[in-house]
């Protein structure tokens, strides 16, 4: 269906972009942020330069970067897997969209375990990460587990070093699930961690999980598949001990109402759903309402348009989400409204 649609905006996307359409041909998308989308940003952009001969430089820096680079304007967009609030929005002069949505997966690497095998509850992994259980064979994990040969291995706990949206995903989470977690060190992008070493972005955690015996991780699920980690099965909100699949991510995201949120601002984390994946969250682009390089953003967005036109199979094949219909519409209704050039034009069509 989707595909469809880039013929009936043709057009109208054509009479957005005329006035750049010189300009936007030398002009570079420059992006930096989020590592959990960087799987799909990287093939995307593959695609799309094979396509139209246009390129992306997407600096996969964390979250946290993201955000301080598109406030500073220094990237033509950030990307975040932490959604700002309305009112943050406001004052930094943004708007923010949601690409695809996807997993936070916990991952480890303990001797004799298979992908999957591993069952966890959300008051168990809070209590790893706080530093209460530390050992595989806690009677915690062995509870979860009856049948599984637990080593009486020390856990190494790796966590995020840098600012991190999936860090947020899975501390949001955590508050969530673990009264203790959520009293001693909360959700953010960047936390207290009780216990643990750093490792910077998706890439450096599973790197630092793969060489490190009997260590635990969080990683976005796109990582955890391409390194052919050894993932855990959690147990949801409806009791249910759940694979991490794209069938489970869809899941946890039935329930979202995006027209009703203000920005966009939605956060998928311990929903409702026997199938629901419970670490489950979108990732977002940030963009100046009015871009200091109209035509650069202008061509940013003809990236997007083009990504949510034609890259829904490719999100698929790396497990990611792709953004319902009804919600890209209203995305294309929003660049149309708020995204202005100099003149105060928009610089891009609607996608109604």
């Amino acid at each position: 269906m989707k595909l469809s649609m880039i013929a009936l905006r043709s057009a109208a996307v054509a009479a957005a972009a005329a006035g750049f359409a010189t300009a936007v041909a030398a002009a570079d998308i420059s992006g930096a942020g989020a590592t959990f989308p960087y799987p799909i940003y990287a093939k995307w952009a593959d695609a799309y330069k094979k396509e139209t001969g246009n390129g992306l430089n997407y600096q996969s820096i964390g979250s946290g970067g993201g955000i301080k680079q598109i406030q500073a304007k220094t990237v033509t967009f950030g990307a975040s897997d932490m959604p700002l609030k309305p009112d943050e929005l406001d004052k930094s002069g943004l708007i923010q969209f949601p690409t695809v949505m996807g997993g936070v997966v916990p991952v480890v690497n303990v001797p004799g375990l298979k992908p999957g095998e591993l069952v966890l509850d959300g008051a168990t992994l809070g209590d790893i990460f706080l530093g209460k259980v530390t050992k595989w064979d806690d009677a915690a994990i062995k509870k979860l587990n009856p049948n599984a040969k637990l080593p009486g291995q020390a856990i190494a706990v790796v966590h995020r070093s840098d600012g991190s949206g999936t860090t947020f995903i899975f501390t949001d989470y955590l508050s969530k699930v673990s009264p203790a977690w959520k009293d001693k060190v909360g959700a953010a992008t960047a936390v207290e961690w009780p216990v643990g070493i750093g490792a910077k972005g998706n890439e450096g955690v599973a790197g630092n999980v793969g060489q490190t015996g009997g260590s635990i991780g969080y990683v976005e699920y796109a990582y955890a598949k391409q390194n052919k980690m050894t993932h855990t099965r959690l147990v949801n909100l409806d009791g249910k001990a759940v694979e991490p699949t794209a069938k489970a991510f869809q899941a946890s995201a039935a329930g979202a109402d995006w027209a009703k949120s203000q920005g966009f601002y939605v956060i998928l984390t311990n929903e409702k759903g026997a199938d629901a994946w419970p670490i489950a969250g979108a990732t977002f682009i940030l963009m100046h309402k009015q871009p200091q390089d109209p035509a650069a953003a202008a061509e940013a967005l003809r990236f997007f348009d083009w990504a949510y036109a034609k890259g829904d199979k490719m999100a698929e094949e790396l497990d990611y989400v792709p953004m319902p219909d009804s919600v890209v519409k209203l995305i294309g209704k929003t660049w149309a409204d708020q995204i202005k050039g100099k003149d105060g034009k928009p610089i891009h069509a609607s996608m109604m």
